[in-house]
């Protein structure tokens, strides 16, 4: 990361979250106001545990575009709120609506994230699958799919090293 774009504060935890390309890329977010968004939309539980409880001001957050050509890590974003309910659920009109999700005791929750640095050339899935270090990553095991994972400190470091060398 260039001095420009040094997070505010040192992360306690690192993540990676997907969006497809095509929902919202890291070059949408680049251009949010403020460079900054809510991060919606999330309906697995386990994700949502994640961002409700897990999810700390200044963590850092590798941005991963998902079903694109290729699949990869596109730069890093960080959390600038922590854990809120996610109010696309209470929209009859969203396309995240859950009935079930109450106002008084939600279900859902997010978090907002803004845009850090725009990786020169993105990670792909294939190349990070190559590198020496990451064989435990998350993104990389067998049938994972979750839209909301932890990385660990030397899943980060080497990542962020890779990135800086393309």
């Amino acid at each position: 990361m260039t001095a420009k774009s040094k997070p505010k504060k040192a992360p306690g935890n690192y993540w990676l979250l997907k969006s497809e390309e095509e929902a919202f890329s890291i070059q949408d977010l680049a251009k949010a106001p403020k460079q900054t968004t809510c991060w919606d939309g999330v309906r697995n539980y386990q994700a949502r545990n994640f961002l409700r409880d897990s999810f700390k001001l200044g963590d850092l957050i590798f941005y991963y575009h998902s079903n694109s050509e290729p699949s990869a890590i596109a730069g890093i974003a960080e959390v600038v709120k922590e854990g809120y309910p996610d109010h696309t659920a209470f929209d009859p009109d969203d396309a995240h609506f859950d009935p079930k999700s109450k106002k008084d005791q939600p279900t859902w929750y997010m978090v907002d994230v803004k845009h850090v640095e725009t990786f020169k050339k993105p990670l792909p899935l294939e190349l990070l699958r190559q590198i020496p270090g990451l064989s435990e990553m998350a993104l990389l095991q067998k049938g994972s799919r979750l839209s909301v994972q932890p990385v660990t400190a030397k899943e980060w470091k080497i990542i962020t090293e890779l990135a800086a060398k393309k």
